[in-house]
């Protein structure tokens, strides 16, 4: 058999680890960008080999698939999903694992997925407003005082989103103006680049909570999920700092989050689910892949959606793939041949921590962060009980090249997520900057303060939403107006 992986991150290295830990043993090639050492390592070890080339070019991924004869695709990143690679081979008959470009539009489109989740009153959604123009979005910035999430209108790599808390009178102008300053900077530089969707500006309504994500596999049909994950996005510690890709994430050993009850992670399962019927509803044509849910444990909801990919998460995958005992070959074969229903999802009994190593600069000053030497000793990684899964450097003469991202992420399982942090911080101190650049990673993440932080946040939040759901309020609003009285309403 032959497999053929399209991405060249930390998560592509991760589902290739996956494949490469098969009973079917396939022939493992891989197409991205820069030459990943740990993805061509294993393609090289099973047989095939790992070509660079633009992953956006469907017709250029299509030839390729066609002239290696591979059995099955599987593509990791969300922007080969948007430009239509799974389409362009789904034309050619070739299997794939990867949405095609309509189902994927509920990653890349935030209000097409809002706008689907209202219409079909899916639980777990937020009022919104979307503006094709910065006028629009200025305009109404300027008339109503109220605390929002602003957001690109487009998947821009996690980048981009700002909540802004507008509860206090005196400083109404001052909260407008940052509003509309962080709305400009969404339109002028996370926009202006994208010209395949007309929505350019997302206001929310702000809501608060933990965050985790749930990741599934999905035929168009039945929903397969994977234990959920919690990644931390801000760049430094205590959530400190611009939003990243995902500083690291962490997974509890029996199937849950310290800070999710297993009816919390049900209901957002069975979310997950009524949105792929709606996206199956809506596009009237069957769709392959992964869907995850990135929700939020809110006062409003419960579990609540904040945003969807249309593919497994960057570092949540690194997380559940290397202890995913199901063979992923038999998982694929299941989703093409829409018997996903037949499969049952396994992992290991293991809590897991993932740290990222990113050079300075990153996320908001990528030009800075390229182009340096890093050093790991990967034997020493190893004999602590960890292991490095390469995402944004580049193999040139056998020196690795930062790409401007972050450079690798560091997987640890354990009896606990404590214990997982804790080797996976041992690990961090192996890998080294040549020359000179600093290197930085989250040293809290799966920490024991970390996590009772954020329990204490779940417990807060739980016992409002709990209180709400008894008394038939879930996902309503009350207002009170004066001479009038109480106003409840759901938009």
């Amino acid at each position: 058999m032959r497999v053929l992986i399209i991405g060249g991150g930390s998560r592509e290295h991760a589902i290739t680890y996956a494949f490469s830990n098969s009973v079917y043993q396939p022939q493992i090639y891989a197409m991205s960008p820069l030459c990943n050492p740990g993805i061509q390592r294993l393609c090289k070890i099973s047989g095939g080999e790992l070509i660079k080339g633009n992953i956006l070019d469907p017709k250029f991924v299509a030839d390729i698939a066609e002239k290696l004869y591979v059995d099955m695709v599987f593509i990791g990143p969300e922007e080969p999903l948007f430009h239509g690679v799974s389409d362009a081979l789904e034309e050619r008959r070739i299997p794939c694992i990867g949405l095609n470009s309509k189902a994927s539009e509920i990653e890349k489109s935030k209000a097409f997925m809002r706008r689907l989740m209202w219409k079909h009153k899916i639980p777990g959604r937020l009022r919104f407003k979307a503006f094709k123009s910065i006028k629009e979005a200025l305009a109404y910035i300027a008339e109503y005082a109220e605390s929002v999430a602003i957001k690109p209108a487009r998947q821009v790599g996690g980048k981009g989103v700002k909540v802004i808390a507008d509860i206090q009178a005196y400083l109404r102008q001052v909260k407008e103006e940052v509003k509309k300053k962080h709305a400009e900077t969404i339109y002028n530089k996370f926009m202006q680049s994208y010209e395949d969707i007309e929505d350019k500006i997302l206001i929310e309504e702000k809501v608060e909570g933990p965050e985790y994500t749930v990741q599934c596999f999905t035929d168009g049909n039945t929903v397969k999920p994977l234990p959920p994950v919690q990644d931390n996005k801000h760049a430094f510690e205590m959530d400190m700092g611009p939003e990243t890709g995902g500083m690291g994430s962490i997974a509890g050993r029996e199937g849950l989050l310290p800070f999710l009850t297993e009816e919390e992670y049900n209901e957002s399962v069975k979310i997950i689910e009524n949105v792929v019927k709606a996206l199956r509803t809506e596009t009237g044509i069957p769709f392959k892949g992964v869907v995850s849910g990135q929700m939020m444990l809110t006062t409003l909801w419960g579990p609540t959606i904040i945003e969807f990919y249309a593919r497994l998460g960057d570092p949540e995958a690194v997380n559940v793939l290397p202890i995913l005992k199901t063979d992923i070959i038999d998982i694929c074969e299941a989703i093409i041949s829409e018997k996903l229903h037949k499969i049952k999802i396994e992992v290991e009994e293991s809590a897991t921590v993932v740290k990222a190593v990113a050079p300075r600069g990153y996320p908001n000053r990528k030009d800075l962060a390229k182009g340096h030497i890093i050093k790991v000793d990967e034997e020493k990684i190893k004999k602590i009980g960890a292991k490095i899964f390469y995402g944004s450097v580049d193999l040139v003469d056998g020196k690795l090249i930062t790409g401007g991202s972050r450079a690798l992420e560091i997987f640890a399982a354990g009896d606990s997520i404590v214990k997982a942090a804790e080797i996976a911080e041992k690990a961090v101190r192996y890998v080294y900057s040549m020359d000179g650049w600093r290197l930085f990673h989250r040293s809290d993440i799966g920490s024991e303060v970390a996590l009772k932080r954020m329990m204490k946040i779940a417990n807060l939040v739980r016992s409002v939403y709990s209180y709400r759901k008894s008394k038939g309020l879930s996902g309503k609003h009350i207002d009170w107006i004066p001479g009038y009285g109480k106003i409840e309403y759901e938009f």
